[in-house]
């Protein structure tokens, strides 16, 4: 391989590390304000506790107030009583009395009531407190992890910038701008070929340009995708050791395992793919990575039930799906953001070729993955 083409290989995978790790930092501060928001949420519920309590004492203080006021009308009627000279005005001094009397115990009623109500008030105070208490150690928690990964993230971007700079320093200078130029448009200048074809674009080199790779003479570009192409021995067994490594070696997935991954040729209009199923507390999500890039392409999508009953479209009702091997964690697919670490995409291409030469091989049953019928057990 040229020291330009192995150079070009650690400058891709600088860049793509250097991206994941910006798109980590970039996400950071809204997980900070997701966490700000949760915390005002729970104070704001702490905050109209107090303030109906708050409330209520207020409208005490005004139903007792009112009784007084009513107590002193009572008291100077009955003054008035006595100097009253017809039996009209005591009846009319009596009647205003009842009516004072009834307003207090009105008054009383709603102060009793008020008095009920208290306890509840009280209870719904404690309860808010503590789950601010409790919820503010917990965000201080995530604040600090946030805080944490932040600075390890930082600190790797330094690393992998350094990396960069040193890879494009050992790059013929024509070569680089050719990568730059077309990484820009396609989010990666350089693929490796392998079975004749880009595995960045997935169209057939013509021989004559598979040809120059294989020579490894000077630079090659994809004339698809004007890719710089290189070849890696190593990624190209021949087909018979291939069936014979599938046959000895190749580890086959559990069908009822709580994660799937799958090959399908022609997803729709995204050609190539790899899926991803994850079961995750009676449901189900899958996620679409380009087959050749490893980018994942559009949102995550989650269904109730698990994956093989709720994706059966892309699982039993497809003829074309490959059930690949992988047993990576939700939480680190998660950590892969939007493309698949060049590692992965590698093992996932890999079992790939060893699934289809089982599959053409009569010393092995297809592993075509059907309803009811596991590709393996």
């Amino acid at each position: 391989m040229l020291p330009d083409i192995e150079n070009l290989i650690q400058l891709q995978r600088a860049d793509r590390e250097i991206q994941r790790l910006k798109d980590e930092i970039a996400t950071l501060p809204k997980r900070q304000a997701a966490i700000e928001a949760r915390l005002a949420g729970t104070k704001a519920v702490l905050d109209n506790a107090k303030a109906a309590v708050k409330t209520d004492d207020a409208a005490r203080r005004k139903y007792e107030s009112a009784i007084n006021d009513l107590q002193q009308k009572i008291s100077k009627y009955r003054d008035q009583s006595l100097d009253v000279k017809t039996n009209e005005q005591y009846k009319a001094l009596l009647h205003e009395i009842q009516f004072a009397e009834q307003d207090i115990r009105a008054n009383e009623d709603k102060i009793l009531e008020l008095m009920v109500n208290a306890e509840t008030r009280e209870q719904e105070v404690k309860a808010a407190e503590a789950e601010l208490k409790a919820e503010t150690a917990e965000i201080e928690k995530e604040k600090a992890e946030a805080r944490q990964r932040a600075a390890e993230d930082e600190k790797q971007l330094a690393e992998w910038n350094e990396k960069r700079e040193k890879a494009r320093s050992a790059v013929n200078p024509d070569l680089l701008r050719q990568y730059d130029r077309v990484a820009k448009y396609r989010g990666s200048g350089l693929s490796e070929v392998r079975d004749h074809k880009c595995m960045a674009c997935q169209v057939m080199l013509r021989p004559q340009t598979y040809n120059e790779v294989l020579s490894t003479t000077a630079p090659v570009a994809c004339d698809s995708c004007q890719r710089i192409l290189y070849y890696d021995a190593s990624q190209d067994a021949p087909v018979e050791p291939a069936v014979l490594a599938a046959k000895k070696r190749r580890h086959h997935p559990k069908f009822d395992a709580p994660q799937a991954w799958y090959y399908r040729a022609e997803y729709g209009d995204l050609g190539e793919v790899f899926l991803a199923f994850f079961n995750d507390h009676g449901g189900s999500s899958r996620r679409v990575y380009d087959a050749a890039t490893g980018r994942q392409l559009g949102d995550i999508l989650s269904r109730e039930g698990e994956y093989r009953l709720a994706f059966p479209e892309d699982i039993s009702n497809a003829t074309d799906a490959i059930r690949l091997n992988g047993s990576w964690e939700m939480s680190e697919v998660e950590e892969w953001a939007s493309e698949l670490p060049m590692n992965i995409l590698d093992l996932l291409q890999r079992d790939l070729e060893l699934a289809r030469a089982e599959s053409k091989s009569s010393l092995h049953p297809a592993v075509h993955a059907v309803a009811g019928h596991p590709a393996a057990s």
